[in-house]
């Protein structure tokens, strides 16, 4: 695919062509040494190359796309309403992500960031893009809304990102993402990150990308050394029993399944049982999506119940565990929940349980992924599973989650509004599922359960 040679890796940031500012900040950051893929891509983005990078989640690559977007774009200012570089990402929690990764280094040099991303007052939005931001990070379906409304115009971006290219085309963006690169200079540099290369990203690149540099960070399927993969068999009647304790352990746990109602059913479930659980999918408003994550980052939290929303974006220091309490439906999707763990060479283990009727597909979607894990046939209380996910009995005292003292509202007026608000996010959070106080029919209910 490639014609031009690829200029060669480096060993550290300071070999590299970056303003001072950068290094600077990356040095006060903490970040010395470049990343495999950084360290591969870096030389020939900063060079303008368009840059196709494979590799999974959790690789570094944000920083591959991000200093060399930034440091092409320093020095520049933009004018209202045209940003001059974009960064297209799947889902609202990826893009927040992006942009607090960069934020300190965009800081450096002088640029001005935007998040633009549905869920959120568009009206904030629009008036960033007024004020003049050089670089937009950016949800299709907002973006999109936010050109039509006269409030942003592309033509003046010259470098272009599409992060998580696969799970933009998987979530039926082709046609958004198609169209709004039509609209940036078509002179400009375009870089593309994928953890898979199928047909939809496949036509992406040859569409957009002009002579790329390839670089794969790893293989395909997304395997990291660092990251055990178990396949647990349990038996439905003990399932949840086998969840609960799971969940109750030592340290910080993300449980997937496929539904709404069911991760609202096992969060009250847990919350009930002892558990310090809380949901997080699609039904819930950004807001408390955003609540949600800062207190399960700051271990206010320690169980995050969640459907595939939670599968992209998600960076939390230290997490070293992901259990897959629904399996997913295909080997993407568990190589990107399973991505949430073993992050920039931490260590971590991906844990599913699955019931005899599942374990056949199952057979099949670890060889789909290029996976071999290790398969323990478990039951709840066993040393065993105790062993493998340091589970453990729950306390049993009811638990009730709430927001922390910093968050609360102060004295007079405010307070009193936020009295009110308060009332209307506990109203939502009971029908989201969320009240501990559940009815006793409710208790006895399986936290499993089928899709409404």
């Amino acid at each position: 695919m490639t014609n031009t040679p690829a200029l060669p890796a480096v060993e550290a940031f300071a070999d590299l062509g970056m303003p001072a500012e950068l290094l600077a900040a990356l040095a006060s950051e903490g970040v010395t040494v470049p990343f495999p893929i950084q360290a591969a891509t870096l030389p020939n983005s900063l060079a303008g190359r368009d840059v196709l990078g494979r590799g999974r989640t959790g690789s570094g690559k944000t920083l591959a796309f991000g200093l060399a977007l930034l440091a092409r774009t320093a020095g520049r200012r933009a004018e209202p309403r045209q940003p001059l570089a974009l960064v297209l990402v799947p889902t609202r929690e990826l893009a927040q992500q992006v942009t607090a990764a960069l934020t300190p280094y965009a800081r450096a040099v002088k640029l001005r960031l935007a998040t633009v991303v549905g869920g959120m007052p568009i009206g904030r939005q629009a008036s960033a893009l007024r004020a003049g931001a050089e670089v937009v990070v950016a949800t299709p379906g907002r973006l999109k809304d936010l050109i039509d409304r006269g409030d942003c115009r592309l033509d003046q971006v010259g470098v272009t990102v599409l992060d998580e290219a696969d799970q933009m085309t998987d979530m039926g963006f082709m046609p958004q993402v198609t169209a709004l690169l039509d609209q940036v200079r078509p002179e400009g540099q375009r870089m593309l990150f994928s953890a898979t290369l199928d047909r939809n990203v496949d036509q992406l690149v040859r569409r957009y990308l002009s002579d790329p540099v390839v670089h794969s960070v790893d293989p395909s399927a997304g395997a990291v050394t660092t990251m055990e993969h178990h396949v647990l068999h349990v038996h439905g009647a003990d399932k949840q029993r086998t969840t609960t304790e799971i969940a109750a352990r030592e340290g910080r746990v993300i449980m997937f399944l496929d539904t709404k109602h069911a991760v609202d059913r096992l969060t009250e479930h847990l919350l009930n049982s002892g558990v310090r659980a809380a949901a997080l999918h699609g039904g819930k408003s950004q807001p408390q999506r955003t609540r949600t994550l800062a207190q399960f980052k700051t271990g206010h939290v320690t169980v995050l119940v969640a459907t595939n929303v939670a599968a992209r974006g998600i960076h939390v220091d230290n997490l070293d565990l992901v259990v897959n309490v629904d399996p997913p439906s295909d080997h993407k999707d568990y190589l990107h929940r399973g991505g949430r763990t073993a992050r920039a060479g931490e260590s971590g283990s991906v844990v599913t349980l699955v019931t005899p009727a599942q374990r056949r597909g199952m057979v099949r979607l670890m060889a789909d992924a290029g996976i071999r894990p290790r398969t323990t046939q478990v039951r709840s209380g066993e040393a065993e599973l105790s062993r493998i996910t340091g589970a453990q009995a729950p306390s049993g005292v009811p638990v009730v989650i709430t927001a922390p003292a910093a968050e609360r509202p102060g004295r007079g007026a405010s307070a009193s509004r936020g009295r009110r608000g308060r009332g209307a996010q506990e109203r939502r959070d009971r029908r989201g599922g969320q009240a501990v106080r559940g009815t006793r029919t409710a208790q006895r209910r399986s936290a499993f359960g089928t899709a409404a």
